[in-house]
């Protein structure tokens, strides 16, 4: 029986341990703890260790049971007996790396063990927090913050079970311990709230499994050394390792590999081509980076052409991979690493003579599979067929839609995160906020219009843009020029700000950088596309024909029609309800959405940043230069 380690905070210690704990879980991190609330063993320690271990023992034959072909990005599922502030309880810790499947399947992993142990009560949370909540933003009631979700959000028999907020919180709102938590759940579990449109939203990931497991997964042919094909044979999940090695190279690890006095475990020499499994997420960061062929591969790779060669270089990342993470094993913990490094000092007692032949690879499962590559591509065009065919209906003969359904489902989730923030009505004129503590201490308001559609009245919409960007009125015809003061402008900004006097004067110039500035960012991502004139002298008028409000002298129905055309849509393409002038607000903010982000280049960004505070993260986008790319 494993003896319970004492719990080890780790923030400040005069936080609750729970709250420190949540602060200072390194990024990637997911911390998970499971807690056997039954009140006939509360008494007795001794089985109640027993109890702890048999359940310890339940979950890793789950696990195995799910997993055995499973590739974990960094971290593996682990449980450990701890004794912290007087409970004893299972307690793991997985750093998932760039894989936020990794930290899905836990949750999964979790969620099903606590099916099969109706007395077992699991939470979870990971470096952003309870992102259960988080993934249920939209649903919660208002009570339930970040500042007062800490300990209520549980798993009980497959069910996500919520704390509830008691009588006296209300009016001293106060932060729940972990004990406090634990002895509500033993004294009285009915009190605890069971709601199916929070479960449904944060368990919305949890739907594609199990199969997501497997799908996650793909084998790719490569050509690589013999030797390193014998060990991957050994162990093939230290390809995990060795593409992170690779991935994170820096120049030390080059120069060991670019040395000629350095005897390299695996030359390229007596190369064999066979299917290797990885993860989706490390093929795409093996096959996304570009490398310049070391010495002793440069001639291999440029003689092979087609095929041949992409297999090749794919090899050639794999072999540097396993090469830099060898020359590093007494810096790793990886225990996969450490087994292939075992491999390879049997190897070379042994000899090759203990190699795998020709027809023995062939012969080795799935050794000649390939999986098809396509979920990598990002098909822009696709993209908007997508987004064009839920106004227009689908076109003849034409694909239903882009992507799987998982794709579709995302991207409209995507888009309704989106609307619900626009439609926060508590936000104000400083934006988001993201305080530590930002407990609203005024009354509660109606919450009744925080899920109506968004509205678009085109009038209302110009005017406002030309006060924020400090336009001339549309009447007058003439655009002022960004550093030129504008009245209406000025007005807008102090009603809101509340300046007066000479205060408001003083402000006046910084308001105007700040306005241009503002401009010039939403123009450079196409955030302000739809106010683009065109080189037509009939949309200079400040009104079209039709009678529909125009912004800097272009009607908005006529800048979507505009949009349409430039993109090789014909007005079949949208239904009748674009007559009336209306821009269908889901397509512009998708579209500029993913411009924007690929704008950012890779590199840190708006787009980027909200996606990520969301839970979404977006492909990368491959189609830049050679020149562009990462070169060893």
């Amino acid at each position: 029986m494993a003896e319970p380690q004492s719990g080890r905070p780790l923030g400040n210690p005069s936080q609750d341990s729970e709250i420190a704990n949540t602060q200072s879980l390194p990024e990637n991190c997911i911390q998970y703890c499971l807690f056997l609330v039954d009140p006939n063993t509360q008494n007795n320690h001794g089985n109640h260790l027993s109890r702890l271990e048999d359940l310890r023992k339940s979950a890793f034959h789950l696990t195995t049971r799910l997993t055995s072909d499973y590739i974990w990005q960094k971290g593996t599922f682990n449980l450990d007996i701890v004794t912290e502030r007087g409970l004893t309880f299972l307690q793991g810790t997985t750093d998932y790396g760039d894989s936020i499947e990794d930290e899905w399947l836990i949750v999964y992993i979790l969620r099903e063990l606590s099916k099969s142990h109706p007395d077992v009560w699991v939470r979870v949370f990971d470096s952003d927090g309870e992102f259960l909540l988080i993934e249920a933003a939209n649903v919660l009631p208002k009570w339930l913050s970040p500042e007062t979700d800490q300990n209520r959000v549980w798993i009980n028999n497959g069910s996500l079970r919520i704390v509830p907020q008691l009588s006296d919180e209300s009016l001293n709102i106060k932060l729940l311990t972990l004990p406090e938590a634990v002895n509500i759940i033993r004294v009285a579990p009915d009190k605890l709230v069971h709601s199916d449109f929070i479960e449904a939203e944060a368990f919305y990931r949890l739907e594609k499994y199990p199969g997501q497991i497997h799908k996650s997964l793909h084998h790719a042919l490569v050509t690589i050394p013999r030797r390193l094909a014998h060990v991957l044979r050994q162990n093939p999940k230290a390809v995990a390792p060795a593409v992170e090695s690779f991935y994170l190279r820096d120049a030390l690890d080059l120069k060991t590999l670019l040395s000629r006095k350095t005897e390299l475990h695996f030359p390229p020499k007596d190369l064999v081509t066979l299917s290797v499994k990885f993860t989706r997420v490390l093929f795409a960061q093996l096959k996304s980076q570009r490398f310049e062929p070391p010495g002793p591969w440069a001639t291999v790779v440029q003689e092979a052409n087609g095929v041949e060669q992409a297999r090749l270089e794919m090899g050639m990342k794999i072999t540097c991979g396993f090469e830099i993470m060898l020359n590093n094993i007494e810096k790793t913990d990886s225990r996969e690493a450490r087994e292939a490094w075992i491999v390879v000092e049997e190897l070379q007692e042994d000899g090759d003579a203990v190699l795998p032949g020709d027809d023995e690879i062939n012969s080795w499962r799935d050794a000649r599979r390939e999986d098809d590559e396509s979920w990598m591509d990002i098909n822009y065009a696709d993209f908007e067929n997508e987004l064009a065919g839920r106004r227009g209906g689908t076109r003849e003969g034409s694909h239903p839609g882009f992507g799987d359904p998982t794709t579709q489902a995302d991207l409209r989730k995507i888009v309704s995160r989106f609307e619900a923030f626009l439609n926060d009505d508590s936000a104000g004129l400083d934006g988001a906020e993201v305080d530590e503590m930002d407990i609203d201490d005024e009354s509660e308001e109606d919450d009744e219009d925080e899920d109506k559609a968004i509205s678009f009245d085109e009038a209302e919409f110009s005017r406002m843009m030309r006060e924020m960007m400090g336009l001339a009125p549309a009447g007058c015809g003439i655009t002022s020029a960004p550093n030129e003061p504008d009245a209406t402008a000025t007005r807008f900004a102090r009603a809101a700000l509340g300046k007066d006097g000479k205060e408001r004067e003083s402000d006046d110039e910084e308001l105007q950088k700040l306005s241009a500035q503002f401009e010039a960012e939403l123009n450079a991502h196409g955030a302000l596309s739809l106010m683009q004139p065109r080189n037509d002298a009939s949309v200079l008028n400040d009104k079209d024909k039709g009678g529909n409000a125009a912004v800097g002298g272009k009607t908005i129905a006529a800048t979507a029609d505009h949009m349409a055309t430039n993109n090789d849509y014909g007005a079949d393409d949208y239904d009748d309800d674009n007559d009336d002038g209306e821009v269908d607000i889901d397509y512009n903010l998708a579209k500029n959405l993913l411009e924007s982000f690929k704008g950012q280049a890779g590199m840190p960004g708006p787009a980027g940043n909200i996606l990520g505070m969301m839970g979404l993260q977006l492909p990368r986008d491959e189609d830049m230069s050679d020149s562009e790319g990462n070169k060893g």
